[in-house]
C-alpha cells in the first residue's frame, strides 16, 4: 500500500495514495535490519529470533499498567504529536546521495549565471542602429569580419559597420547591441544582407540575469528533487546540507509472532507488521531497524525498550497496547522511562495508538492489527518523520473525492476507509475496499487512498 494523505469530500474525504514526494516509493519492499548490527553499521542484519530452547515460564504480568485520559479526535493527536517530532540536525551529503532529502541550510550562488553576455540564438553579431529600418525589401549589406563560438576564444571587438558570425551560447563581443537571427539574413561569402532590423539587446542573455554570485540559490527546507540537484551541481555544491534520516526502530510483540521462514506452531503468526512497517519507515524517508521480537514478559520487553530508546531517534511498537491481560507494554514503557502524552483516539481502525516521549524520542505504540497499524502509521507517524527530515509539508495532499458506494462511520469515531480510484474525475470516484476488518491484510493491497468518513 502507498498511502496518501486525503480530505474530506462529498459525501467523504478521500486520502490519495499515489502522488508521492521525491524519494517516497510507497510501501515497497526493504531491506531487514536486525539486532545486532555489524562494527561497521553494515545493513541487511537479521534479527535474532529467540525462538531457541524450552517453553517459556508464564510471563511476568504483575502490575500492569493501564493509562487513563479522554480518547481524543484525530486533529488533537496530530496537534499534540506533531511538535514532538523535531527536525534533526544537518549533515552534509554527497550531492548524489541528496536526492529526496531536505536541505538543512541555505545554498549560495557561486557563479553568475550566465557568465557572461551571450547569444540566445544562431545569427549575427551587430549594431543596431547599423541595421536599423532594414526589411526584405530594402536590405542592408555589411561585411562579415570573425565568428564567436560556444567554448572559442574570446572574440575580438566588432567594428562599427561589421557584422560577426555568432552561435548560441557564445560570447557577445564587444561593441555588439544587438543580434540578427540567421533566418533574417542572406550571405555570400564575406558579404551579409541583413534582411530584418533588430533592436539593442535583441537575442542577447545578459551577465548574471538568472542567478547573480551571493544570491541565495536554495532555500532551508527545499526538497531536493532532479532539478534542484542540477542546479547545485552547476553551482559546484559537491556536498549539500541535509537533516539527516531518522533512525526509527520497530519492536512487534507477542509471544504468537514468529518469523518469516521459522517453522510453524500453533497458535502463531508470521511476523507481517513489522515487515510492513519498515517498508513504511523507508519510505517516508528513514532508517528502520527491527528490533528483536518481544516476548509478552515484562522484563524483557522494558529492556528492549530502553535498548532502543538510546540508539534511536523514534520508537514504534505493534500489539501490546490495548486492554488485555498480555498487553503489556503501557508498563514496559513507564518502567522505561517514557512519558505517556495520549492513549486512545476517536479512530477507526487503530483506536489504541499510544503517543509518549522519552527525553527527546517519540515513542508511538501502535495497534496489532495490521491494517489499524498501517493505517495509524500513515496518519500520526509519516508526518512526524517528514519532519524530522525537514520537510516544510509534511502530509500528504488532500483532495475532494465522491465515494462509489454508500458508507457510514461508526457514530463515536471517524472512519478511515481504504479505497480505489474508479476514475480520477474530477472529483475522483472512489471504491471502498469489500474488507473493512483490521486484519484484512490484503486489503492493503493497490489502494490509492483513504477515505475519511466523519
Amino acid at each position: 500500500m502507498a498511502t496518501q494523505r486525503g480530505s474530506r469530500t462529498a459525501p467523504a474525504g478521500a486520502i490519495p495514495t499515489s502522488e508521492r514526494p521525491p524519494g517516497d516509493a510507497g510501501l515497497s519492499s526493504a531491506p531487514r535490519h536486525g539486532l545486532p548490527r555489524t562494527s561497521s553499521g553494515a545493513r541487511g542484519v537479521r534479527r535474532p529470533t529467540g525462538r531457541a530452547g524450552p517453553p517459556r515460564p508464564p510471563p511476568r504480568t504483575s502490575g500492569i499498567l493501564r493509562p487513563g485520559g479522554p480518547i481524543i479526535p484525530i486533529a488533537d493527536a496530530i496537534d499534540q504529536l506533531l511538535p514532538r517530532f523535531e527536525p534533526l540536525p544537518a549533515e552534509r551529503v554527497p550531492l548524489d546521495r541528496a536526492l529526496g532529502r531536505f536541505l538543512a541550510a541555505p545554498l549560495a550562488v557561486r557563479e553568475d549565471v550566465p557568465g557572461f553576455d551571450n547569444s540566445a540564438m544562431d545569427g549575427y553579431a551587430v549594431l543596431a542602429s547599423d541595421v536599423a529600418g532594414a526589411s526584405a525589401d530594402a536590405p542592408i549589406a555589411l561585411p562579415v569580419l570573425g565568428e564567436s563560438r560556444a567554448g572559442g576564444p574570446p572574440p575580438g571587438a566588432l567594428r562599427e559597420g561589421t557584422a560577426m558570425r555568432i552561435f548560441t551560447g557564445a560570447a557577445v563581443p564587444e561593441g555588439a547591441d544587438a543580434i540578427v537571427i540567421q533566418e533574417d539574413t542572406e550571405r555570400k561569402d564575406q558579404q551579409l544582407s541583413v534582411r530584418a532590423s533588430s533592436a539593442p539587446g535583441k537575442h542577447i542573455r545578459r551577465r548574471a540575469e538568472v542567478l547573480a554570485a551571493g544570491d541565495v540559490l536554495l532555500e532551508p527546507g527545499a526538497a531536493l528533487g532532479a532539478g534542484e540537484i542540477g542546479l547545485c551541481a552547476s553551482q559546484a555544491h559537491a556536498f549539500v546540507p541535509v537533516h539527516r534520516r531518522p533512525r526509527v526502530a520497530i519492536l512487534s510483540t507477542g509471544d504468537e509472532l514468529r518469523e518469516i521462514g521459522e517453522p510453524p506452531r500453533f497458535g502463531s503468526l508470521i511476523d507481517s507488521n513489522a515487515h510492513c512497517l519498515a517498508a513504511a519507515v523507508r519510505a517516508a524517508g528513514a532508517e528502520p531497524t527491527l528490533l528483536p521480537l518481544g516476548a509478552d514478559d515484562l522484563e524483557v520487553l522494558t529492556a528492549g525498550v530502553r535498548d532502543a530508546l538510546a540508539s534511536h531517534d523514534v520508537l514504534l511498537s505493534t500489539g501490546g497496547v490495548s486492554v488485555g491481560a498480555y498487553d503489556l507494554l503501557h508498563r514496559a514503557f513507564a518502567d522505561a522511562g517514557v512519558q505517556e502524552v495520549f492513549w486512545k483516539i476517536r479512530v477507526k481502525p487503530g483506536k489504541p495508538v499510544r503517543f509518549g516521549v522519552a527525553g527527546r524520542v517519540p515513542v508511538v505504540g501502535l495497534p496489532g492489527n495490521p491494517v489499524s497499524a498501517l493505517v495509524t502509521f500513515e496518519v500520526f507517524v509519516r508526518p512526524g518523520l517528514r519532519r524530522m527530515l525537514g520537510d516544510p509539508r509534511p502530509f500528504r495532499p488532500l483532495i475532494d473525492a465522491v465515494l462509489a458506494a454508500p458508507m457510514r462511520a461508526p457514530k463515536s469515531r471517524t472512519e478511515l476507509a481504504r479505497v480505489r480510484f474508479e476514475d480520477h474525475g474530477p472529483p475522483p470516484r472512489a471504491v471502498p475496499h469489500p474488507a473493512r476488518g483490521s486484519a484484512a491484510l490484503n486489503s492493503l493491497v493497490a489502494l490509492d487512498a483513504l477515505a475519511v468518513l466523519p
